[in-house]
């Protein structure tokens, strides 16, 4: 140490390694100049040592300082043009990330935005170029409107580890001898355990809220497991997957009644783009799934093998059978070279198999299945808005996103045919209404029926158009219309019916954890950029705990749609501080055609429970009621 030696010595030692810094930093540099292979490739370099000479002093100009500002440059262009990859594919929540951690890069960075040129125009760049895109994804339709997903079953049920019941399973194992399958039924700890579950509380509203929704597609997918020569009984692999719900979303990012990962559902000739997802298709993915599972039963010669291979991928199990020599699923799951989720998804599709086919055993002989929903069929090559399919054919938004469930976004595509699944029996009405409206204003253009009271000014005013407008396009002479007439109302691309208006009342929200900006709009039924402005928030994080400023949209008299449903409570904002941290409680923003029946199911729990806890007294709900959700 310094303090052991004289000052004399002191002083040459700290010129040495001013000297031998100096060396480093030359040195540094000229390997910038050089073209090397990578580091890792290259053995060290030997430099001979000059003890005759001390090396020259580098110039102050080699020392190099970092700017802040190009590094924050750098940053912010890298998340910026990650958001435009993601929108490209179609990616919205994940381009609305990357453009927000764009923002917030130039925003929180160490040099203040104002202060520097540079900084000012990449800024400008991100909120016009995002700004450009939205207002593109508008004038193609709603384009950035995303349909909502349902969460998968088989990812709560694959966490579940349920005792074995002894006489639940000696019960079953004399039934499964005389249960009938195309598929090996075996009755072990493993799947009795899973019986164990789906007869309890907690997993038997799943089971037959599953073998209610079967009867829509049974008989299409039978037929086409039947076509594609696989087991009949694979019916239940989409059972425990999905549920039959086609919007059905796993943590793992597969989708559709049949649970197909991005990459597997390429493979098979699914589609996927900004307003498709024919993962949601129910007969092209059935159709998938069914040459899906041949492939892997060609290559495996074991069921069960193929099964798990559908969850984690024919290279997990190939490598599973290899490092162990045993082809035998159970061998695998015995030694825990499988993943958790895949050691489960077998004896959890072989559980709800042998239930269902014994209905009566397990209290499921009651369950009365929907039938097949018959629909019309039409192949356009147009883009056309649904809220306007609707009116063509008096039916509403939420029917035609039930019969089109691979339609992302409230528009069908702009450059590619699509097949428009309507009602039965409408679709020589909707060719017959549509044809009064432009191709090229599809997207934009309303019908809309007149009520009582209304005038060609009023309906003029509700769509930001002109009465002449009106009257041109459908022909009127005079101011007056007649009540029920149905008007073709040309509204101008760019502009929405009913300018939004919120409400003078503040509810005071309290962060959750896992909260975005994103959520909680969604959640409250606002615009995130509204959530931002009320609260001077940048970007799209929260900290939990924060209190949020919301004003509910309000209508044309001023009200707050839904504003009854929490009648006789203090207010709203303790209502949903409450509802923020009490475990087990939710706020739910009624979205349109949604009713008390499927909102309960969605959350299970019942019509009277949801009543019960908002102070309803009838069924009827509006777009925008908030409602919360305590389950039974």
């Amino acid at each position: 140490m310094l303090k052991h030696i004289g000052p004399k010595r002191a002083a040459l030692l700290s010129t040495i390694a001013a000297f031998l810094l100096l060396i480093g930093c030359e040195t540094a540099e000229k390997k910038q100049v050089a073209v090397a292979p990578p580091a890792a490739a290259m053995a060290p370099d030997v430099v001979p040592s000059a003890p005759q000479q001390p090396p020259p002093k580098a110039p102050e100009s080699v020392v190099q300082k970092t700017d802040p500002a190009e590094e924050t440059l750098r940053q912010a262009e890298k998340e910026y043009q990650a958001g435009q990859d993601e929108y490209a594919a179609g990616h919205l929540e994940a381009a609305r990330a990357a453009f927000d951690r764009a923002f917030n890069v130039l925003v929180s960075g160490p040099i203040n935005v104002s202060s520097d040129q540079r900084l000012q125009a990449e800024f400008e760049k991100v909120v016009t170029g995002v700004n450009n895109l939205e207002m593109l994804a508008l004038k193609q339709g709603d384009g950035f409107t995303e349909q909502k997903a349902e969460p998968a079953p088989i990812d709560e049920a694959a966490q579940v580890t349920f005792p074995v019941d002894p006489k639940l399973k000696a019960k079953a194992e004399a039934e499964v001898k005389q249960t009938h399958s195309d598929l090996p039924l075996v009755l072990n700890d493993e799947v009795a355990g899973y019986i164990n579950y789906f007869s309890s509380a907690r997993g038997h509203g799943t089971l037959e809220r599953a073998l209610t929704r079967a009867g829509r597609y049974r008989e299409m997918i039978l037929k086409t497991l039947r076509e594609e020569g696989v087991p009949q009984d694979l019916i239940y692999l989409a059972q425990a997957e999905s549920g039959f719900q086609p919007l059905a979303l796993s943590r793992a990012g597969a989708r559709g009644m049949w649970q197909f990962v991005a990459s597997r559902a390429s493979g098979y000739g699914l589609q996927r783009n900004w307003w498709i997802d024919e993962r949601q298709d129910p007969e092209k993915s059935t159709r998938a799934a069914a040459r899906h599972l041949k492939d892997l039963y060609n290559q495996f010669g074991d069921w069960y093998l193929a099964m798990a291979a559908y969850n984690s991928g024919p290279g997990t199990v190939q490598d599973a059978v290899q490092r162990t020599g045993y082809a035998d699923f159970w061998e695998l799951y015995r030694r825990s070279v499988l993943p958790k989720e895949t050691k489960n998804y077998v004896p959890i599709i072989v559980a709800v198999t042998i239930m269902a086919k014994n209905p009566a055993q397990y209290g499921l002989d009651q369950i009365r299945p929907e039938a097949p929903v018959e629909t019309d069929r039409l192949t356009i090559n147009y883009p056309v808005d649904l809220r306007l399919v609707a009116e063509c054919v008096d039916t509403s938004v939420a029917v035609l996103q039930e019969l089109n469930p691979s339609l992302l976004r409230m528009t069908t595509p702009k450059d590619a045919p699509f097949d428009l699944k309507l009602p039965a029996g409408t679709r020589e009405k909707y060719e017959t209404s549509i044809a009064a409206i432009p191709a090229d204003m599809r997207v934009w253009w309303r019908y809309h029926k007149v009520g009582e009271g209304e005038s060609l000014a009023s309906i003029a005013r509700k769509y930001r158009t002109t009465v002449k407008a009106i009257s041109e396009v459908n022909g009127l002479n005079g101011d007056e219309v007649a009540r029920d007439a149905k008007l073709v109302i040309p509204v101008s691309p760019g502009r929405e019916p009913q300018r939004t208006s919120y409400s003078r009342q503040v509810v005071r929200y309290k962060v959750r954890r896992g909260d975005t900006v994103s959520s909680v709009a969604d959640e409250w039924g606002v615009p995130p950029e509204m959530v931002r402005k009320w609260n001077r928030i940048k970007g799209n994080d929260l900290r939990r705990g924060r209190i949020l400023l919301i004003h509910r949209p309000t209508d044309d008299n001023g009200k707050m749609p839904g504003s009854s449903v929490h009648k006789g409570r203090k207010s709203k904002s303790s209502s949903s501080l409450r509802a923020s941290s009490v475990p087990g409680r939710q706020v739910h923003t009624v979205r349109p055609g949604e009713t008390l029946y499927s909102i309960a199911n969605q959350y299970n729990t019942t019509v009277a429970a949801l009543q019960r806890d908002n102070g309803k007294t009838s069924s009827r709900l509006h777009p925008g009621d908030v409602l919360v959700v305590n389950g039974r």
